[in-house]
């Protein structure tokens, strides 16, 4: 994220506490442990940005259902 709203910058502050939850709970903490804030929050902030782009590039095509009148009628 380039230049951050301070709500968004207040967001990945918040998102530490879960994720060092995460990484206790996968038993991951160690590699991370001594790691700075700021490589903490590039690592949310990259989460945060490839699910975000993700759902956008979803949302920007029509989500297939399964059903005979998915694809558009030939007439």
């Amino acid at each position: 994220m380039i230049d951050k709203t301070a709500r968004e910058a207040r967001a990945i502050r918040d998102a530490r506490t879960p994720f060092a939850e995460a990484l206790t709970d996968l038993g991951l903490m160690e590699p991370f442990f001594h790691r700075s804030a700021e490589d903490i929050d590039r690592l949310i902030e990259a989460a945060v940005t490839g699910y975000i782009d993700s759902m956008q590039n979803q949302a920007a095509r029509k989500e297939r259902t399964g059903t005979a009148l998915d694809d558009p009628l030939p007439f």
